[in-house]
């Protein structure tokens, strides 16, 4: 089944083949309503949550477990020769859909490709975390091993930065706000 889009007016018009041909357009105002999760493989889910739950002090709200069978298969199957992974889920108790969903496929080789990335290369860049206290934050980091990309702390549109790198090449970026009841992005605002 495949499916095109033209845009309308105000929102995206769908065109959805069927098996009995064309299916009636329906405009869609808000085609993307919010992020759900950032999702990150690793060669290890169990050693991987704990790095992100004993080092950088995410909760696990969902602990690894098995996914496999047709469900797994039909939602990936035509991207990986064989979708069956281990998977958890890391996050926040109160920061809804913004989670990092930590996958280790079991019947497929990952390289380690990550590792020799730029920040500038094209794709998924970085992964941002808020701190309410950035130099505290990054010394107790530092204390358990993280490695850190930067050597300091940076000013920049009012929020201080610094940049890290898990175990598995995955970039993230601690962001402590000026305005903490603002989000980062405003700021300025």
């Amino acid at each position: 089944m495949a499916k095109t889009y033209s845009p309308g007016s105000g929102g995206a018009e769908f065109v959805r083949w069927t098996l009995g041909g064309l299916a009636p357009r329906r405009k869609v105002e808000n085609v993307i309503t919010g992020l759900a999760h950032t999702g990150v493989c690793v060669p290890d889910c169990e050693a991987a949550v704990a790095f992100y739950r004993d080092v950088l002090g995410l909760r696990v709200l969902s602990p690894p477990y098995v996914m496999t069978g047709n469900a797994i298969r039909d939602d990936m199957g035509e991207l990986v020769s064989d979708p069956t992974m281990k998977a958890a889920i890391v996050g926040f108790g109160d920061d809804g859909d913004r989670v990092l969903e930590v996958i280790e496929y079991l019947g497929v080789e990952g390289s380690e490709q990550r590792t020799a990335a730029a920040l500038t290369d094209h794709g998924l860049s970085h992964v941002g975390l808020i701190c309410e206290d950035l130099e505290a934050t990054r010394a107790e980091l530092e204390g358990k091993g993280v490695r850190f990309l930067v050597s300091g702390i940076a000013d920049v549109a009012r929020v201080r930065t610094t940049w890290f790198v898990d175990p598995w090449g995955v970039v993230f970026i601690l962001v402590e706000k000026s305005r903490p009841e603002r989000p980062y992005f405003s700021q300025w605002a």
